[in-house]
């Protein structure tokens, strides 16, 4: 009877210590860096926008937040390899809307964008707008669809990607008003801007970030935005260009490896919920011309599954154009 009644001891104090240490790993997530995949070229938007997070959320998260770069693929490189990696919650996406739910809808993808992401949180959003070099011979949006209408082909506008975050609003604002330029992919919004600078095309887009950055070698055109953004700066409706702003808005995502744990995912959201009332977060992105319009995870995976249908809808109207 002592015997069984010890074997019963240690049994009991076997499993007690097991839940125990599985409790503590569970509490203790994250026990090593977090690396954040973007699927796009350095020196665009997304990527100094992830240059703030990584120097901030580590105060909230805990561990250092790894900035990794996979561009290519308009954006499927990254996005697969976030999709492979193991769903530990020590992989995270930072992409956006246009890679998440419009490609789907264009190209077979080697991954299903509903079905391997959940959502941590939507960091907030941006406006694209048409820019030039300082010195380009064209002055306002006028003169560049003009130009376009008169030479068609000959205007090359140089984006971040096919069907990515400047190529839509693009085709859209040109489709729109009846101009036709050549469209030029990058690898990203960086490429694209040194593409322009360089000469290479005539025309591109970039964010509240990247034209501030760019003061002295780029003059942004039109705001492709229900709403102003830069001051003086017309919004497309302003611009004679309507049904183009609301589809322009970029959302930047962050996005996790379906099936990361519940504990894992949730400190996750935590983490990026509570770096929006840091002070210096804000300062730091308010320098880069950026709003801080959060959305929480939950929240943002109803948004997703709306903005599919709709990005099914606007790639068929412009195959048919």
């Amino acid at each position: 009877m002592k015997l069984l009644s010890s074997i019963c001891k240690s049994i009991f104090a076997s499993a007690f210590a097991v839940s125990a240490l599985t409790v503590s790993a569970l509490a203790e997530y994250p026990e090593k860096p977090v690396t954040m995949i973007i699927p796009l070229g350095a020196g665009g938007s997304h990527d100094l926008n992830a240059r703030v997070i990584s120097s901030i959320l580590p105060s909230y998260l805990g561990q250092p937040v790894i900035v990794k770069l996979m561009p290519g693929a308009s954006g499927q490189t990254g996005t697969a390899a976030a999709a492979n990696a193991a769903a530990d919650g020590y992989t995270i996406l930072f992409t956006h809307n246009f890679i998440d739910q419009l490609q789907q809808h264009v190209s077979k993808l080697p991954y299903d964008p509903n079905e391997d992401f959940v959502t941590v949180a939507r960091t907030n959003y941006a406006a694209p707008s048409v820019i030039v070099k300082k010195d380009s011979e064209f002055s306002d949006i006028d003169s560049i669809l003009g130009y376009a209408k008169e030479n068609p082909g000959k205007l090359r506008f140089g984006h971040s990607g096919n069907w990515g975050a400047f190529m839509v609003p693009g085709a859209m604002l040109f489709s729109k008003a009846g101009a036709r330029p050549t469209l030029v992919p990058h690898k990203g919004g960086g490429p694209a801007l040194q593409a322009l600078l360089a000469g290479d095309v005539d025309v591109s887009m970039a964010f509240n970030s990247v034209i501030d950055s760019q003061a002295e070698n780029v003059k942004p055109l039109v705001s492709v935005s229900p709403n102003t953004t830069i001051e003086g700066v017309p919004t497309t409706d302003e611009a004679g260009i309507p049904d183009v702003g609301e589809m322009g808005i970029m959302h930047r995502v962050v996005l996790a490896p379906a099936g990361v744990p519940e504990e894992a995912l949730a400190k996750l959201r935590t983490a990026f919920a509570e770096m929006q009332e840091d002070k210096t977060y804000k300062r730091m992105l308010g320098k880069l011309g950026e709003n801080t319009e959060f959305m929480d995870g939950e929240a943002y995976d109803a948004v997703r599954l709306k903005q599919s249908e709709e990005y099914g809808n606007l790639v068929r109207n412009l195959a048919s154009n």
